[in-house]
């Protein structure tokens, strides 16, 4: 039987991370998890902060605090936030543990070893007014490929292509904003992609099943060459290189970020090593399914970077089967930014309403296809038209009429006709579209299909009308509202990975407990007729409430953009 190993992205340690890193990595992936789970699958769902490089000694600067205290606080904040929006990582773990020092010192030597690491001597941006090396992220200066004025000395965030900070025009110092910078030479540690290119691209050209997105990215930079990477960096903090003249070395962030997925699973196991077993999961791990999940700037490392870390290891470590690349969420038209504080983050949404309102919106606007545009209208829209209307009202109007007209518990009376069996047709033919879409990744899809299954029972609540067929037909208007209550278990199961809050509250309602296994998989019609007449239940509180054109309208001035 096959195993599922999911990994997101992981979530930079410096802040509260935005809406488009969630939507990005970590909500998509959690989603693939909790359905996988649903269906009886064995899963390990990885995550973790990454805690290395520039960013995060800046933002500790920023601060006043110690960069490894620094580090502590945010991965117990971004764990929190994770747990508000009900994110169901197995481990949540952190770049800096033991574990990845160990890994990532593992992998640095095996390179070597095999001859795919070379030590040269490079020429460096200093700066004389903070009398340091300035490693790629500590020099910002305007991107010479696409003209962006803030791009950093590593990647430009506007156009993604990868720099080395003596490309950037017009260079200063993320430290101070001197531009008092003179260029030294510093000894420093390259991995040979260039020698690597050809088994990298024999790789990537094996997965035909890969998001365009994706594998046009691998393919661009192979196509363009692969240059040879700089992995160290001069830093205090991060992993050290562990190598006679380079003690003042560490591995460069992006080196040893990729290697933490293994490293965390470690953390998992050794959290409980007489039950957890890590290294099943990564050596040698043949019944493994892998699946990583991530923006689209991201992609270009885990397609090319980290592989070649792999292969040229020449250990046989699990490498990834399948890539789940997303564009850019975008705010208002312009970019989410941590760096620039623009946009809206975790901290800001569960503050304003409940984690299944935006996991709602979120999945069902995921930008898969291209960049998607988050604004306040399209928002409330989606929560107002989907998930108050649609679900919500149906729940609701549902149960409280069943009560007013026959108390607490299913009625007796009537027995499905050729309109139940049409419902059941029609929600077998939207199940195995939502299964496949679930399986394969197509979020929008899945999304569509779930709502279309909400959207059915309205349908038949509407055509059975038990509100009229009372006064001339009790027994029918007992038989539908039957169905109609069966239709809220189902709702609840299949919207679990969804929305897993508001899919307790409906099976609480129906004195159900929603297990993390449940899902609906027999003959529809048998699961319409599931609960039986004298079935209790109870009236919940309103699942979803709309949101007001005033919230809207304050939402936009406080966080900016407009309708």
């Amino acid at each position: 039987m096959t195993r599922h190993l999911i990994t997101s992205a992981l979530p930079y340690i410096n802040g509260v991370k935005h809406l488009g890193n969630l939507i990005g990595s970590m909500l998509p992936s959690d989603l693939y998890a909790r359905y996988l789970r649903a269906r009886g699958e064995e899963v390990l769902f990885i995550c973790a902060t990454d805690e290395h490089g520039t960013p995060a000694e800046l933002a500790a600067r920023e601060k006043g605090q110690d960069v490894a205290e620094f580090c502590a606080e945010q991965h117990k904040v971004q764990a929190d936030l994770g747990a508000a929006f009900d994110l169901s990582f197995d481990y949540f773990g952190r770049s800096s543990s033991p574990q990845n020092k160990e890994l990532t010192q593992h992998f640095g030597k095996k390179l070597l070893e095999n001859g795919f690491i070379d030590e040269r001597i490079t020429r460096q941006v200093y700066s004389i007014d903070d009398d340091r090396f300035l490693p790629d992220r500590y020099v910002e200066g305007t991107c010479p490929h696409c003209g962006y004025d803030k791009a950093r000395g590593d990647q430009c965030e506007s156009c993604t292509r990868l720099l080395d900070p003596t490309d950037l025009l017009e260079p200063r110092s993320a430290v101070s904003g001197s531009t008092n910078l003179e260029i030294r030479e510093s000894k420093h540690l390259f991995l040979l992609q260039s020698k690597l290119a050809d088994e990298i691209r024999v790789w990537v050209n094996r997965h035909q099943d890969w998001p365009v997105l994706v594998s046009s990215i691998a393919l661009k930079w192979l196509d363009e060459g692969l240059h040879d990477r700089g992995i160290t960096r001069d830093l205090k903090w991060g992993v050290p290189v562990d190598r006679p003249g380079l003690e003042d070395k560490v591995y460069y962030v992006w080196f040893d970020a990729p290697i933490e997925y293994i490293a965390a699973t470690k953390e998992w196991a050794d959290e409980d090593p007489e039950n957890r077993d890590w290294k099943s999961w990564w050596y040698e791990a043949d019944d493994v399914r892998y699946v990583q999940v991530m923006a689209k700037d991201n992609v270009p490392f885990h397609t090319v970077t980290f592989p070649g870390t792999i292969l040229g290891s020449r250990e046989p470590w699990k490498m990834v089967d399948y890539i789940k690349g997303f564009n850019w969420l975008n705010y208002y038209g312009g970019k989410f930014s941590t760096s620039q504080k623009r946009g809206i983050f975790m901290s800001d949404a569960v503050e304003l309403l409940p984690s299944d309102y935006w996991r709602y919106y979120l999945l069902a606007n995921a930008p898969e296809t291209s960049d998607a545009s988050f604004t306040w209208d399209g928002f409330s829209g989606t929560v107002n038209k989907d998930l108050a209307d649609i679900l919500g009202n149906f729940v609701n109007r549902t149960l409280k009429f069943c009560s007013s007209k026959f108390g607490d518990q299913l009625p007796e009376g009537g027995e499905a006709g050729e309109a139940e069996a049409a419902l059941a047709r029609a929600l077998t033919e939207r199940l195995e579209a939502y299964n496949t879409h679930m399986g394969d990744l197509q979020i929008r899809k899945a999304m569509q299909e779930l709502r279309a299954i909400w959207a059915l029972g309205n349908e038949y609540l509407t055509e059975a009308a038990p509100w009229t067929a009372f006064k001339t037909d009790p027994e029918a208007a007992a038989q539908s509202l039957r169905i109609a209550v069966n239709l809220i278990r189902i709702f609840a199961v299949l919207s679990a990975p969804v929305i897993p809050n508001a899919a307790q509250k409906m099976a609480a309602c129906l004195g159900l407990t929603l297990n993390s296994t449940d899902w609906i998989e027999g003959d529809m019609l048998t699961e319409l007729q599931t609960l039986k007449p004298g079935h209790g239940f109870d009236i919940p509180d309103v699942l979803f409430r709309k949101i007001s054109d005033e919230e809207v309208a304050g939402w936009e001035e406080r966080f900016g953009g407009e309708s």
